[in-house]
């Protein structure tokens, strides 16, 4: 696959056109980012395994049936992608209350949530991603009901299995955000990635941060929590 022009550059991600015009290449980037840009570095190789983490999660939610825009590995860290059409919504679903929720509301840290708590923010920099209602999100045209609620469905279906297979691999799903694309031909799908990146995660013995919360608040070695989290998900093999 050959790449081509540069779609969209974000935090942590560069979209690439290619040959196929159904068809785009993600390059994950060795890009930090903490509380909306504030805070930002480089730690080289921690592209490589959000991508290879990724490369994994994809296809274990494509074999439950969740639809994805995963096609294949281009390089290590370059994934080829179904190109989409991203829906403007950040869908945050918590499992445990940590960070945010636990400062805006009077919810305590390690609180359980059963079931898990959906919200959405409205994917906009400049806004810096405010929270957004069902009925603001149809009202601005990013979502109709129908999707809303496919969206909803799909992000539960996808904790279920996340939190069994994270779970298996002695790791606590605490919360994660999702991105959903439309098709050409009008499916809702998985969309951006799933990673350290966008998934807070906890050893399950030692409740130590295992995800980029170790880079927000300084908390010890990044680059070896997130090798240590792609060894469980993706194997020994693992650089």
């Amino acid at each position: 696959m050959i790449k081509k022009d540069k779609l969209y550059s974000g935090k942590a991600k560069t979209v690439y056109s290619t040959e196929d015009p159904t068809k785009y290449i993600v390059e994950f980037r060795d890009s930090l980012t903490a509380f909306d840009g504030e805070k930002h570095s480089e730690m080289k190789g921690k592209g490589y395994y959000n991508a290879q983490i990724s490369a994994v999660l994809y296809p274990m939610l494509e074999s439950h049936g969740i639809g994805t825009h995963f096609v294949e590995m281009d390089s290590d860290n370059e994934m080829v992608v179904e190109a989409v059409k991203i829906i403007l919504l950040e869908v945050i679903v918590r499992n445990i209350a940590a960070g945010s929720i636990t400062k805006k509301y009077p919810i305590a840290e390690g609180t359980k949530f059963d079931p898990e708590i959906i919200a959405f923010d409205y994917k906009c920099d400049e806004k810096h991603d405010p929270m957004i209602n069902e009925d603001i999100a149809k009202a601005a045209g990013l979502a109709t009901d129908e999707e809303l609620d496919e969206i909803k469905r799909m992000s539960r279906l996808i904790n279920k299995y996340l939190k069994e297979f994270m779970f298996e691999r002695g790791l606590i799903l605490v919360d994660f955000k999702l991105e959903f694309g439309r098709t050409a031909d009008g499916r809702i799908v998985l969309a951006d990635e799933i990673s350290c990146d966008t998934c807070r995660l906890w050893d399950a013995k030692t409740r130590q941060s295992m995800d980029k919360d170790v880079f927000r608040f300084d908390k010890g070695d990044l680059l070896g929590a997130y090798r240590e989290v792609a060894r469980r998900i993706v194997g020994e093999s693992i650089e």
